[in-house]
């Protein structure tokens, strides 16, 4: 279905200033995560590797970022009315988490095959979830119900400058703990961490080149990137659950402004690189977290030589399925 909003609503995007001025708003709900650096990985790209631990944010991952962004943007009247998205699991408990800080209620729509790590994330923060099936469609229509139901507000969990700009926060945060990066490498699903990334580095030190990655299996970014319109993303069998969205047109728009590259990582690689991680720095990240590395370690992304920052998207794991498990 065409999206029937104006053409300057699709496209609009945050700039540095927006992103600083959510930096100040989350300032008291969000952590400000550390970096973690590990040699025997460094040795392993043959790069200086500065991992940005967005694993230990609130809720578990980045999205507590944008979610709060957005949740305390609203005017009173809007917050009234609670807040709804889709999400298969990280956004909506970062929902969840910014509406409680809020004292109002947020409906999450989750896929009947959403993690249980995930599920209970959600449930915890106390949001009510509704399931549907595991398809963009059924979830936007599920949203829309909610919607109609109650009148809350859409917090979309990226094609929306609110949450665009408070993801871009971590970036900016990055920025300010490790001087004179090279490169800087995120995550890519539906674009919203890698679109603020985009739009923080090329604002606050140009002559850093900003690289997304995201699984071979789930490619629709890359070729997006490539043909400079929005490629449908197929069911896609990937480990990395985070990153099985398409994007937007006001994401591909970030992107394709600020983005150096797209690097795509095979599923073994993802296992390798989440293992790896694990075992070197006894750090637990989820798959998604782990695709940057694992396109380091398969060379689709070249980075030898260089000093790198990279965004460590989450560490909810669902400790009963993990990948190396029989």
């Amino acid at each position: 279905m065409p999206d029937a909003r104006p053409a300057a609503d699709v496209l609009a995007l945050p700039d540095v200033a927006a992103i600083r001025a959510a930096a100040a708003r989350i300032a008291p709900h969000v952590h400000r995560t550390p970096l973690f650096t590990c040699r025997s990985l460094d040795a392993e790209v043959g790069a200086q590797l500065l991992f940005k631990a967005e694993n230990l944010q609130r809720t578990g991952a980045f999205k507590a970022r944008g979610a709060t962004n957005a949740v305390f943007s609203l005017s009173e009247a809007e917050a009234r009315r609670g807040v709804v998205t889709h999400s298969s699991g990280n956004h909506g408990a970062a929902l969840a988490y910014a509406a409680a800080r809020r004292g109002i209620p947020a409906v999450v729509v989750m896929p009947d095959n959403a993690a249980r790590v995930k599920l209970d994330n959600v449930r915890r923060h106390g949001a009510t979830i509704r399931l549907c099936a595991p398809t963009p469609a059924a979830r936007e229509a599920a949203c829309a119900e909610v919607e109609r139901e109650t009148g809350a507000v859409l917090v979309h969990p990226f094609d929306d400058p609110r949450v665009i700009a408070g993801q871009g926060t971590a970036a900016l945060e990055l920025l300010e703990q490790a001087s004179d990066l090279d490169v800087v490498v995120a995550p890519v699903g539906g674009g919203g961490l890698l679109s603020g990334t985009a739009i923080a580095v090329r604002s606050s030190s140009p002559a850093t080149k900003v690289y997304g990655a995201e699984p071979a299996n789930a490619d629709d970014a890359a070729r997006s990137f490539r043909s400079g319109r929005v490629e449908p993303l197929p069911c896609a069998v990937t480990l990395a659950d985070g990153l099985r969205t398409t994007l937007s047109l006001r994401t591909l728009g970030a992107i394709r402004g600020g983005v150096e590259a797209v690097g795509v990582a095979s599923e073994a690689a993802i296992v390798r690189a989440m293992r790896m991680f694990w075992e070197r720095t006894k750090l637990l990240i989820e798959p998604s977290s782990a695709v940057p590395l694992a396109c380091l370690l398969e060379g689709t992304l070249e980075v030898r030589g260089a000093r790198v920052g990279i965004i460590l998207s989450g560490g909810n794991v669902d400790l009963d399925r993990l990948p190396w498990q029989s």
